[in-house]
């Protein structure tokens, strides 16, 4: 390779931290930002989704008052998954291009894509509640499609501007913007259901069940879902206005047959084992993950977190849950990305992702074994204790929170961070797509499987939360076939610099050159 080619990396590894970084950090991270929003978003929303177009006040057993309206489990899960699909989808597809067109000419496809289908989500049509929610869900796959394809291009876009030495922590402080993406979605539900509230109040359901149900409600789930595009639109142009990464252009730009001839010939020997390390460990981290996040909203009022729905109206029911959201990601969601950008480059990305396995683990299992005490029980006894009657909220709340926060400062930022490192600039995209798609392959058993347990009650959650400690144990372990990659240049790590007369291969432990 020649010399000048060498300089250049070398200039970009050891560029001291400018503006065009934190530029380049707020670009790619305001897609990531929309990213969360959108998938999150409708976690505060579906409870009112289901009693705006799922209650009938016929349909209760004699004797016994109605129920909320509620989105049959199929319907719910489809809901929340259906993105989870696009998104796996947009991962793989947009990975793949990313490598085959450049990382500049595939970016700006995602963003227009996320912002056109958050808005028609929001217009969802139809005459019925089963024309309205297969519309949804419709744009809503669109909206994951686009989401997909944010993945791979904006944490490899980032691993290739940045320096060596600063590398770790700004992919991480990307990537750290998916916090304030969950954050965010809490607060605008929450804003939005606290306006239509004092605007259209109404009785609680146990009052009257049919007045509960403001038909305004209608306006506030459309309007959560179609903030999304908001800030998605507004980085548009900036990100059509960056430049090419001069790693790509350098090593992958014009010169495809190579890379597709190094895939066959060389890839599963010297990257085999890597790419098993990172799509396991995404696979397994996102299951426990987005079952967290996802299923909030049966976690919350069966813990006692958040009041039963017959004593809310529809509105009001919004409000409580984005509340509790907002509360559990600004203190625990949150933080533990920051910790990451801020001690990513100091620990290690091997030592944070088996610290954060590892205590995700310790805290669902005592989370899963104590749940009834934690929880609370119900009263039949005239002589029980309010203790046993409402367990222990705050201990439940610190658990809870303590296992996203380790979830952040752990394996949900590294497996983004490390496959962006990894693998050579000749198909980084389509590993760290295909990387990110294994993780929302655990994801959609999340949205579909766990969620489901959730929907069952106290024991389905117990028995869900046991089970997610047992899948963190499982990531604790496969976490050792991922090499460490802090303090070296992404061409040594890949072994890229054989050809400049370097090291090569470091990644798999060997510091010689290794002939073809």
């Amino acid at each position: 390779m020649a010399e000048g080619t060498q300089a250049v990396f070398s200039a970009l590894d050891n560029a001291k931290t400018q503006l065009y970084h934190f530029k380049a950090i707020v670009i790619a991270g305001m897609g990531f930002f929309t990213d969360a929003y959108d998938l999150f978003c409708i976690t505060a929303v579906t409870k009112l989704i289901g009693r705006l177009y799922y209650f009938d006040p016929s349909n209760h057993k004699p004797g016994q008052s109605p129920k909320p309206g509620v989105l049959p489990t199929n319907v719910n899960n489809a809901i929340v998954g259906v993105a989870l699909c696009g998104t796996l989808a947009g991962q793989l597809f947009f990975g793949w291009l990313g490598d085959k067109l450049g990382r500049k000419k595939v970016y700006g496809l995602t963003l227009v894509t996320m912002v056109g289908c958050a808005l028609a989500s929001g217009l969802s049509f139809g005459s019925t509640a089963e024309s309205v929610i297969a519309s949804l869900c419709f744009f809503r796959f669109w909206v994951g499609f686009g989401i997909g394809g944010d993945y791979p291009l904006s944490a490899v876009i980032m691993s290739e501007y940045s320096n060596q030495k600063t590398r770790g922590a700004f992919i991480a402080a990307v990537f750290a913007m998916q916090g304030m993406g969950i954050l965010v979605a809490g607060a605008v539900s929450m804003i939005v259901s606290k306006l239509f509230l004092i605007a259209f109040d109404a009785p609680e359901f146990q009052e009257n069940a049919v007045l509960s149900t403001q038909s305004q409600g209608d306006f506030v789930w459309r309007i959560v879902i179609m903030f999304g595009a908001v800030p998605a639109a507004l980085t548009y142009y900036w990100r059509m206005k960056m430049p090419e990464t001069a790693r790509y252009t350098a090593l992958v730009a014009g010169n495809h047959q190579k890379a597709a001839a190094d895939m066959t010939k060389e890839f599963v020997r010297r990257h085999g084992l890597h790419l098993l390390g990172t799509t396991s460990t995404w696979f397994l981290l996102d299951i426990a993950f987005y079952s967290l996040q996802l299923t909030q909203k049966d976690v919350y009022p069966v813990s006692g977190i958040v009041r039963k729905n017959t004593t809310m109206n529809a509105i009001d029911e919004v409000f409580q849950l984005s509340k509790a959201m907002f509360l559990v990601a600004l203190f625990a969601t949150v933080p533990g990305y920051w910790f990451t950008v801020f001690l990513i480059d100091k620990l290690g990305r091997f030592i944070i992702q088996l610290g954060g396995f590892l205590l995700m683990s310790i805290c669902m299992a005592i989370l899963g074994i104590f749940y009834y005490d934690l929880r609370g029980n119900t009263c039949t006894d005239p002589k029980a204790t309010k203790e046993y009657c409402y367990g222990k909220p705050a201990w439940f709340m610190i658990l809870y929170g303590l296992t996203l926060f380790f979830a952040n400062f752990g394996p949900n930022s590294t497996t983004f961070i490390v496959p962006a490192e990894l693998f050579p600039a000749r198909f980084r995209s389509t590993c760290h797509g295909i990387s990110a798609a294994a993780g929302k392959a655990g994801a959609i058993i999340g949205a579909f499987g766990v969620q489901s347990y959730a929907q069952k009650g106290t024991k389905g959650i117990k028995q869900a939360i046991i089970a997610l400690s047992i899948v963190n144990l499982i990531g604790f372990l496969f976490t050792f076939l991922v090499p460490e990659t802090k303090g070296r240049s992404l061409e040594e790590i890949s072994g890229e610099d054989r050809d400049l007369g370097g090291r090569g291969d470091t990644a798999n432990g060997n510091n010689t050159k290794t002939k073809d």
